[in-house]
């Protein structure tokens, strides 16, 4: 399913043994366009501190409730490697965070998730032969110490859900509007549309914008640019927030913008 950040934002984090907090932020990678981590408040159990939580822990999701069921304790969220949460995320923070939780790394391979589509699979063991404990071990051993050598001084591209709105949208032929949210796939955490707010420029309305159609990303200058023309974005298919994203309403926006959907190249 679709859904909004800024709905997802509120939603509650519950451990094993009772609540941790309520997100506030989404991380996301603005190379593969995934989003790799909730931004957590703690409640007064913890001193409203935050704290990061990867999709890969997520155990199951209650959409009616808005909660979100993770494999861990208070007590690993507390002891948890403390990471400043307004300043950048290295990628030696990211393994602290990942070996912590014993996570395996997403990066290095071609999928969103390692090898795969969905966060979840990184935690299941999904596919992996049979191996005894001490094989799997020594494996597991030489496989990320060469990793961390490969990738410790790697930049994650890890971007503030909540930093990017109000960026200002470049079409080919000038500027159309401005980000005014985000709307991501629940089961792969991938980042599917832009949510594109014309208002200074067609009278109000909205329109979806995927990532794979940006040219160009200036995080400084707080601009994106697209390669399609203002009258194009222009006529896209209205998008209405109050309303369910349909699949048909995605069909239209690919149709209407000439390019191949993301359902059928996946």
């Amino acid at each position: 399913m679709l859904h909004s950040v800024h709905d997802l934002r509120d939603y509650s984090i519950a451990a094993t043994d009772g609540n941790i907090g309520k997100v506030t932020d989404l991380l996301f990678d603005d190379n593969e366009w995934v989003v790799r981590y909730f931004v957590v408040e703690t409640d007064s159990w913890l001193s409203s501190r935050k704290v990061l939580i990867s999709p890969i822990g997520i155990q199951k999701v209650n959409w009616l409730e808005k909660v979100f069921h993770v494999l861990c304790t208070r007590d690993q969220v507390k002891n948890s490697p403390r990471v400043d949460t307004d300043k950048t995320v290295s990628r030696q923070q990211e393994i602290d965070q990942l070996d912590y939780h014993s996570y395996p790394y997403y990066w290095g391979n071609t999928g969103f998730w390692g090898d795969g589509m969905y966060p979840h699979l990184l935690n299941s063991g999904f596919g992996q032969p049979e191996q005894t404990p001490k094989e799997a071990d020594d494996i597991a051993i030489v496989h990320e110490a060469a990793i961390i050598k490969r990738h410790k001084n790697d930049d994650p591209n890890l971007r503030s859900s909540q930093a990017i709105i109000g960026y200002h949208i470049h079409a080919s032929d000038g500027d159309i509007g401005h980000v005014s949210g985000i709307i991501i796939e629940d089961q792969s955490m991938s980042v599917r549309y832009l949510i594109i707010d014309t208002t200074n420029w067609f009278g109000g309305h909205k329109v979806l914008i995927s990532p794979e159609w940006i040219k160009e990303m200036k995080w400084l200058d707080k601009s994106v640019t697209i390669n399609l023309t203002r009258d194009k974005i222009k006529k896209a298919p209205h998008y209405n927030p109050n309303q369910e994203l349909s699949r048909n309403h995605e069909l239209a926006v690919y149709k209407h913008y000439g390019f191949e959907n993301y359902w059928d190249v996946y």
